[in-house]
């Protein structure tokens, strides 16, 4: 049995029978935005290996910016017994919560930006406030970057047994990747 002929142009089908998509976008009213044409996805384009740097991460090494930062949860912090003890691990939760932002091992020369924050701490660790003691000259960005590395690594552990004030003072040095070393670890 045939059917009735509508005015258009049967559907295209596969081989299987099925109804091939449609390839013709919807007409466009006035009111409607241009609409673009999106491809199918594609495989992930796969790069050669490359020797990295010393201290410097896979992701950066193979091309910094390409993918977001990842940040990861850190587990909670040991209690900390002295000042120094505090400063030390505040550090190395900095460079464990920003594997791709932060470098480990020798800081170049010249650095691209040295700012420095004063960080106050609440009874638990948790962090209070931060104050700016030393702005760069250059790449200004790179306080808010210091900044935002601080508040994603807190809590740095109780610190309700040492005595007040609860802070600590760390230096960031920023590679021209704008990647950080806190200088604590640098000593």
């Amino acid at each position: 049995m045939s059917r009735p002929s509508s005015g258009t142009a049967p559907a295209p089908s596969t081989d299987s029978g099925a109804p091939a998509p449609s390839l013709s976008a919807p007409p466009l009213s006035p009111q409607s935005p241009p609409t673009r044409a999106v491809s199918a996805p594609r495989a992930a384009a796969t790069t050669p290996t490359t020797a990295a740097k010393p201290g410097v991460s896979a992701v950066a090494s193979a091309g910094a910016g390409k993918l977001p930062p990842r940040y990861p949860k850190l587990p909670p912090p040991l209690p900390v017994q002295s000042q120094i003890e505090l400063k030390v691990q505040a550090a190395q939760r900095l460079l464990d919560a920003h594997p791709d932002t932060s470098y480990r091992g020798k800081p170049p020369e010249p650095m691209l930006a040295i700012p420095v924050l004063e960080v106050e701490l609440n009874a638990d660790g948790s962090v209070r406030a931060i104050k700016v003691l030393r702005e760069p000259r250059q790449a200004k960005d790179t306080i808010q970057l210091a900044i935002d590395a601080v508040r994603r690594a807190a809590p740095f552990g109780d610190v309700s047994q040492l005595k007040k004030p609860w802070k600590f003072v760390e230096v960031f040095l920023f590679d021209d990747d704008r990647r950080f070393k806190p200088a604590t670890l640098d000593r």
